[in-house]
């Protein structure tokens, strides 16, 4: 146990709990939130048979997660982190070199990224910018028809600044972009969009969006039936993310020299963008994938695990087309990435690790002017997924990809 545990406290709750006198999730009542974790972690040993050391070995003060990040705590999951690069990157929110802090169990991953950076930062760089920002909540309301749901769709567009008003009364942060109403019999989706600043802005514009559900049921005879209606969407892959975009639409390219091509990646631009269109392009179509890309995923999750984020809203990151161009003096590569949800503040941000990821980039905390610092870190992610393209591309089309696994050990 650590020092900040009070060990018999922990034992005297872990024994209350096996007699039925006291339930895991009231220990934070009864002690301090290290020795509840230390006293649930008791529990689950006795009753599983499982050694929990390591669990318990953690380098941050419990009361920093449990209730804000996490409910029932026992200790930490220890994830490696790792660096790639460094990269030379012209954001239109960051600016100049850095590290990108990735945290995996997946070998070969590091590798892979830090070979495509080192390429791109040989070339000059990536160049990338955030092209559209929105993070959205979109409610369902009942209505008794088709005729009531045109209503509705028309009330809401001819009343989005009485909305407006409402949703950004529960904030000093977040802004009311717009409202897309979407009509489906007697159901009605309300999709809200919100500039968020640098939060990723979930709970933000999930309460704001409550706000303004209030005024819709007190003005008209709609009826709310869910606050989310799977319209937003949230961690669930589909086609209106890809399309219209949610939290950051952000692009990453790099132009790379022939001969960097032929002695870095061992192959030539011509193979790399026939393994792209036959793969990425052809074969996710084929597959009815919502993502044309060869691992992006993989990036993003190792960054937002490294970084603090939502690790479910990998699903929507995954949101990535690739597009690659051999040309005469060398290779054009780009990933467009629709929908990659993060924040420099709140959430997961502020424990001690993944804080210092974000300082790895320099991006901790507001930015100015606000939201900066989470373009940024969008900026990041995608020049992270352009070199793990890269990397991955560029070893099956030299037919190396099976030997890098295998000696790397995954």
């Amino acid at each position: 146990m650590t020092d900040r545990v009070d060990a018999d406290t922990a034992e005297e709750l872990a024994d209350r709990v096996e007699s039925g006198d006291l339930r895991l999730y009231e220990l934070d009542d009864h002690a301090d939130a290290d020795t509840a974790a230390a006293a649930r972690r008791l529990v689950v040993e006795r009753d599983s048979g499982a050694e929990l050391e390591t669990t318990g070995e953690y380098a941050f003060p419990a009361e920093q997660a449990a209730g804000s990040n996490i409910e029932n705590m026992i200790g930490a999951a220890q994830i490696p982190m790792g660096v790639a690069g460094p990269v030379e990157i012209d954001g239109g929110a960051f600016e100049g070199e850095t590290y990108l802090p990735l945290a995996t169990t997946e070998g070969a991953l590091l590798a892979s990224v830090n070979r495509g950076l080192s390429v791109i930062d040989d070339a000059g760089g990536a160049t990338a910018r955030v092209t559209k920002r929105g993070m959205t909540r979109a409610p369902v309301f009942r209505t008794s028809g088709i005729a009531e749901s045109q209503a509705l769709a028309e009330w809401v567009r001819e009343n989005t600044d009485q909305l407006r008003e409402a949703a950004e009364s529960t904030t000093s942060h977040g802004k009311l972009l717009d409202v897309t109403p979407y009509v489906v019999g007697d159901n009605v989706f309300l999709r809200f969009r919100y500039d968020t600043a640098d939060a990723m802005g979930m709970n933000m514009v999930t309460i704001a969006t409550g706000e303004a559900c209030d005024v819709i049921e007190g003005e008209t005879d709609a009826s709310l039936v869910a606050l989310s209606g799977n319209l937003c969407t949230d961690k669930k892959p589909a086609a209106i993310n890809a399309v219209e975009g949610r939290g950051r639409s952000v692009t990453a390219e790099a132009t790379l020299p022939r001969e960097f091509v032929e002695e870095t990646l061992k192959t030539t631009p011509e193979a790399i963008a026939e393994v792209n269109t036959r793969k990425n392009l052809i074969g996710s179509a084929k597959a009815g994938s919502l993502g044309f890309n060869a691992q992006v995923a993989n990036v993003v999750a190792a960054m937002y695990l490294a970084t603090g984020q939502d690790a479910a809203q990998v699903v929507e990151g995954s949101n990535g087309i690739v597009s690659v161009e051999a040309r005469e003096d060398g290779l054009y590569a780009a990933v467009s990435l629709a929908s990659i949800e993060v924040g420099t503040v709140g959430g997961g941000t502020k424990l001690p690790t993944q804080a210092e990821g974000l300082d790895v980039l320099g991006i901790r905390g507001g930015g100015d002017p606000a939201g900066s610092n989470a373009d940024a870190l969008a900026e990041c992610v995608a020049t992270g997924a352009l070199a793990g393209e890269l990397s991955l591309l560029s070893a099956l089309a030299s037919r190396n990809l099976s030997s890098a696994h295998a000696e790397l050990g995954r």
